[in-house]
């Protein structure tokens, strides 16, 4: 296994970028940095995230056992969280415990947004998008997408 670096500079950043987007919001569109990812921690995520202006993080979503943080570090946004907007800014802190309610981040304004994002990095996760009616479960790097008109409920002996 390569042995990761305990610091990375913040003048390393920029060079370590990438641009995500997800497949089912076509005005998705972050580009940042999985910090955590490059010292080597596995067990916890921590990402520094943009957001142009216009444009939308990832989709509004909810965890059933990830916990999920996000702190804003500049600029503005429109935070959904549990079917309420909440304008955010610099400084804002928003916490996710598990089960969480459904949380989605937006930027309509002219500045770009910034923030740190983080939760946990655990073996197995269910998500739902309940927009699209949606769930997602994950057991390690296979994921499984169920359209929950069509789910049962789990019965337990």
């Amino acid at each position: 296994m390569e042995k990761k670096p305990c610091l990375i500079r913040a003048t390393d950043l920029k060079t370590r970028e990438d641009t995500f987007s997800h497949p089912w919001n076509p005005n998705s569109l972050v580009r940042g940095v999985h910090l955590s990812a490059q010292v080597g921690l596995q067990r916890t995520g921590v990402s520094v995230v943009h957001i142009p202006p216009g444009k939308e993080s990832f989709i509004y979503h909810s965890h059933q056992f990830e916990e999920e943080w996000i702190y804003i570090l500049s600029g503005r946004g429109i935070a959904e969280i549990d079917g309420q907007e909440h304008e955010v800014g610099p400084g804002d802190f928003m916490g996710f415990a598990t089960p969480s309610v459904a949380h989605h981040l937006k930027n309509p304004f002219v500045e770009e947004l910034t923030y740190l994002m983080g939760g946990e990095s655990r073996e197995y996760e269910v998500a739902d998008f309940p927009k699209l009616g949606r769930r997602m479960v994950r057991c390690r790097n296979e994921r499984v997408i169920y359209d929950l008109e069509s789910g049962k409920a789990f019965e337990y002996t």
